[in-house]
């Protein structure tokens, strides 16, 4: 039953995630008139195929992306112009190729699917917020008496704004600080009286935990009151923090603050999802929210073969009047999936080896 649920929650978050990215090329692409030759969700062999209006709806086997085909978009167009699914007869055809749309129309499709997952991660946020008995704040409850952080100097009443130099824009944005704090000691920037207050050396009392050393925070923040504006408040500043902490784990990945060995593909995603199955449909909701989001603003980097990369190649055309050559680009975006395909092993590898 453990693997049933796993596996039907699973499909439900890739297929959504995927889905909603699909849709917004899909949806931008018909409105800017241009030719769609198929819209599938899923790879692999077609399980379900139907033509309409000149565009080809699948559903594949393998739930584990998708795509929107243009015509034109990634070869070089030929005289006659000719469609990508030799299925599709040419009097189906009911937009025009790719490049012979206006390039700002353009970078809106590409653009799409990342905004559509952003979109996607705050309306997830908002039910998970609506749902909710509480909502935290940034400003501090309770300290601990005798705590190592009320000899510090943190006093209740006080509005956390930033941690070592970093923002704080929510509550979960305190804890990945701390978490990041070296030597249980951080700096912190308060709003106390209205007047902002630096506090540095913030010291946190070290709790033995088995062979490791955790942190006590020694301190707890307000519940927010929960009112329609402050839902849809901390859904927004819910979403900027998973938009922040994939730019975040870029960096640590880059600085070798993280090693490449926790780099995680499909098989630990789907074992976080079996974890959060267990725990329950918030855990579930948090989940789905991250993925999309994570997927939003990965796709958005400007690296070949994903929208980001599309992007910059679409504003080198914008700005110089003219397209870089079609070889090129094509050239560029298979060198760039190649390299994903194979952080994707690799990453696959990692889940694997932390599985056995």
């Amino acid at each position: 039953m453990s693997i049933l649920i796993t596996t039907v929650v699973s499909v439900f978050i890739f297929g959504l995630v995927v889905m909603i990215h699909e849709l917004g090329h899909f949806v931008c692409a018909k409105k800017a008139g241009i030719q769609v030759n198929e819209f599938s969700i899923g790879m692999g062999p077609a399980l379900f195929s139907r033509v309409k209006n000149g565009t080809r709806y699948s559903i594949r086997a393998l739930p584990v992306g998708g795509y929107v085909s243009m015509d034109g978009e990634d070869e070089e167009l030929s005289e006659d112009e000719q469609f990508i699914d030799p299925d599709l007869p040419p009097e189906a055809k009911t937009g025009l190729p790719f490049p012979k749309v206006k390039v700002w129309k353009r970078i809106i499709v590409v653009a799409a699917g990342a905004v559509m997952n952003l979109v996607l991660g705050f309306v997830v946020l908002l039910i998970l917020f609506s749902g909710s008995d509480t909502l935290a704040s940034r400003t501090v409850a309770l300290v601990e008496e005798g705590s190592a952080v009320e000899a510090s100097g943190l006093q209740v009443g006080d509005e956390i704004l930033a941690i070592n130099g970093r923002r704080c824009f929510v509550a979960n944005d305190i804890i990945y600080e701390l978490q990041r704090s070296e030597d249980f000691t951080a700096d912190f920037t308060v709003k106390r009286n209205g007047e902002k207050v630096q506090i540095d050396d913030v010291h946190f009392d070290q709790v033995q935990n088995g062979d490791s050393v955790t942190m006590n925070m020694g301190f707890k923040v307000y519940a927010l009151e929960k009112t329609p504006l402050n839902v849809i408040g901390q859904a927004f500043d819910y979403t900027l923090f998973y938009a922040r902490l994939v730019f975040r784990s870029l960096v640590d990945l880059v600085t070798q603050r993280v090693s490449v060995t926790e780099l995680s593909g499909p098989v630990g995603i789907v074992s976080a999802i079996n974890q959060a199955a267990g725990m329950g449909i918030s855990e579930v909701l948090s989940l789905l929210a991250l993925l999309t989001v994570n997927l939003g603003i990965f796709n958005l980097l400007p690296f070949p073969a994903l929208d980001g990369g599309k992007l910059v190649f679409l504003f080198i055309e914008g700005i110089f009047r003219r397209p870089l050559p079609k070889k090129f680009e094509i050239w560029v975006n298979m060198a760039g999936l190649f390299f994903l395909f194979a952080v994707m092993i690799f990453a696959t590898f990692n889940d694997i080896t932390r599985l056995f």
